[in-house]
């Protein structure tokens, strides 16, 4: 019966050392995203592109597929700013673990299971901004899909950040219906290979 205090202490203790680390994630993340509007261009782009797949006329979706190509101009630029801003930080200050649940300093005690995000969000600011300029003249609902992924890819990788793998799973499934696997299936096939060599995903 003594064995089941000391057991709860540590469980709680686990758990509000996990909730601090959490909030410092998200306020260092906050912190620098805070400086741009791209949650906002984000969500302009997504509504945008179901307006424009709900058209029933070929011209009247032209037009919107033409109006959107400023706010993805502009989202590739902010977030290309965001991430050159976030090089600054220490390498220990952007390790995020490979690991499914979030564990207490798992990237000091686990190291070999980490990769960096800055790398990370360097490979998501390139992958957005090659869809976005459609050097391959693919067509606007294509090139809609791809960047959709693309960017919840990049969500998915800053709630990793700020939580572990499995809850940024779970939250992308439960926003938006879709598993990891299926929004890295999307993305363009050069993201694909520099996202899994660096987080063996």
């Amino acid at each position: 019966m003594e064995i089941f205090p000391l057991i709860l202490l540590m469980a709680v203790s686990i758990f509000m050392l996990k909730k601090t680390e959490q909030r410092k994630r998200i306020a260092l993340l906050g912190h620098y995203l805070g400086h741009f509007q791209i949650e906002k261009l984000m969500e302009s782009l997504t509504s945008g592109y179901m307006r424009a797949l709900g058209e029933s006329t070929p011209e009247r979706q032209d037009q919107i597929w033409r109006h959107l190509e400023t706010a993805q101009a502009q989202l590739c630029e902010q977030f290309n700013k965001f991430v050159a801003d976030f090089q600054s930080l220490q390498p220990a200050q952007t390790r995020v673990s490979k690991l499914a649940l979030a564990i207490p300093y798992a990237v000091v005690l686990f190291p070999q299971a980490t990769f960096d995000l800055r790398k990370a969000l360097a490979i998501h600011a390139k992958g957005m901004t090659q869809v976005a300029s459609n050097a391959n003249s693919v067509k606007p609902k294509d090139k809609a899909f791809t960047l959709s992924a693309e960017m919840l890819l990049m969500q998915h990788t800053c709630h990793w950040f700020c939580n572990s793998k499995g809850v940024a799973s779970a939250r992308l499934m439960a926003r938006h219906q879709t598993t990891h696997a299926q929004v890295l299936a999307a993305v363009s096939p050069e993201t694909r290979l520099a996202y899994q060599t660096l987080t063996g995903s």
